[in-house]
């Protein structure tokens, strides 16, 4: 007897002013499964979920869960029937505590009141699954965005349904708590329960999901077993070509000594760190969430304060106090939370490439706006931004896009250095294949390429040579063949004791 789904789509559309976002899209989730979507950024997954959660109402199509047509008006409508979903957009309350975002509406009470012995038991055996070093009490905006992460799919698996949706889950989880929640999807599709698990890591996908269905332009282009299909085969679904080279060619030699930074101290996630940036050549930076990573290149370009170290560029020393200093110096960070901190989501695109040269565009405290478009329009089309004009939203822009904006208003500064963290977080296989080349490009222009990623791949397929953090200091500096998964790791998990320099 064949198997009724535990979700279906049939033949959904949904449009918006000048965009079709689905087209005839139909899917089905079967018990007992990790079903992953994979698509470009603006291919329709995130519409999709919408549809299938009550968040937005399907033009055409059917919704079918367990058999029965239903019509979500909200996503409490789709938990009601048995959909759970956990958005890649944090949606927590910061200023209370852990145990009162996660039983948000189902509340244990006593008397009226907030039974919170109750919540906190309820709570910490969750916790517990995910090793976790807060309790229930704990106020949600004082947790890391990997913590908070974490708060977010425990919400979600607190009420017991038959569909979880996972929206890019370990976006900002460690290698750790990603192993954790794989054990959990693991234990949830062992129970029955169906998994719809979207991503943009090929790693995570072939090593959880036992289908995967590609959406490409809002259009369904097939589902299939991943036993059945390679990376290469899903690239193809998702971007309707072979992408030759998702990591350009290392480079085959390094030029003179770019940056040195020597003894560098600021507090105990910045411990006597030296190392050096040569000409020609991408230095990835990878280290375990809590490392030092990041707080060593915030110290290094003065956003953070440092006591102790030197810089020194083309061999000159350099005093940098602030971040106006590195800026004036050339040396630009760029930030990993680029909707919070790295970009104006309100601005045009024009406007926000603008703010970073003001002072240029200014004439007798008249804003240039002519001269402002064309320097967007040069970013837009050297970066090959897919947007319709200078004056579009940049909120309005897919992830990969707003990543290439980013970069691109810096690089109208002409920087020295360029220190990027996290540069391809959260955006689609295609647009990362653009932003590696992009950054190769760089670095052949003498431009000093700095990279910060968690992703091994990146890293491994990047990187001329490497810089692993732990605990705060430098714990090895790799190059040629030594830059792989396992030698990485070892360093960063503190295997490897020697610090090298250089």
């Amino acid at each position: 007897m064949e198997q009724t789904p535990l979700l279906e789509a049939h033949n959904l559309k949904k449009r918006f002013p000048g965009t079709l976002a689905l087209d005839d899209v139909s899917l089905s989730i079967m018990a007992g499964e990790i079903h992953a979507i994979m698509g470009e950024n603006g291919a329709g997954k995130s519409t999709l979920l919408n549809v299938l959660t009550g968040s937005l109402t399907p033009d055409e199509g059917r919704i079918v869960v367990r058999g029965e047509e239903v019509r979500f008006k909200s996503p409490i409508e789709a938990r009601a029937q048995g959909l759970a979903i956990v958005h890649q957009e944090l949606s927590l309350f910061p200023h209370v505590s852990v145990m009162e975002n996660i039983l948000v509406g189902m509340t244990p009470s006593r008397f009226g009141l907030m039974d919170r012995k109750k919540m906190a038991l309820l709570v910490s055996a969750h916790l517990r699954r995910f090793d976790v070093q807060f309790g229930p009490e704990a106020i949600v905006r004082d947790l890391s965005v990997s913590q908070q992460q974490i708060v977010e799919i425990i919400k979600a698996l607190m009420t017991d349904v038959d569909v979880y949706i996972f929206d890019e889950p370990t976006s900002a989880l460690s290698v750790d708590d990603a192993a954790r929640l794989f054990a959990v999807l693991r234990e949830l599709r062992g129970a029955g329960k169906a998994i719809v698990y979207v991503s943009h890591k090929f790693d995570e996908i072939f090593q959880l999901s036992d289908r995967i269905s590609v959406l490409r332009d809002g259009q369904m282009i097939g589902t299939r077993p991943i036993a059945e299909v390679s990376a290469d085969d899903v690239i193809k679904m998702m971007v309707g070509r072979s992408l030759n080279r998702i990591y350009p060619q290392k480079s085959l030699e390094r030029g003179p000594e770019l940056l040195e930074v020597s003894g560098l101290e600021a507090g105990s996630k910045c411990r006597g760190v030296s190392f050096s940036l040569y000409e020609g050549e991408i230095l990835g930076v990878f280290g375990l969430v809590g490392s030092g990573r990041t707080e060593i290149m915030r110290a290094l370009t003065g956003i953070d304060p440092k006591s102790g170290g030197r810089v020194s560029l083309h061999g000159s020393p350099l005093r940098i106090r602030s971040i106006q200093d590195a800026i004036q110096q050339g040396i630009y960070y760029l930030t990993e939370d680029r909707k919070q901190q790295g970009l104006y989501l309100k601005m045009s695109i024009r406007d926000d490439v603008a703010s970073v040269r003001l002072e240029q565009l200014s004439r007798h405290g008249m804003f240039q706006r002519e001269a402002a478009g064309r320097i967007a329009g040069e970013v837009i089309s050297e970066l090959s931004v897919k947007a319709s004009s200078s004056t579009q939203l940049i909120g309005s822009l897919s992830g990969g896009n707003q990543q290439k904006i980013m970069v691109g208003k810096w690089l109208t500064m002409h920087p020295r250095v360029l220190i990027l963290d996290e540069p391809t977080r959260g955006i689609d296989v295609g647009a990362k294949a653009e932003i590696h080349q992009l950054l190769r490009k760089l670095s052949t222009e003498r431009i000093g390429v700095i990279v910060i990623s968690s992703e091994l791949p990146e890293i491994v397929g990047l990187s001329d040579r490497v810089l692993v953090i732990h605990g705060g200091v430098v714990a090895g500096v790799l190059s040629g063949d030594d830059i792989n998964d396992e030698l990485i790791m070892e360093y960063a998990s503190g295997l490897h004791t020697e610090q090298l320099t250089r």
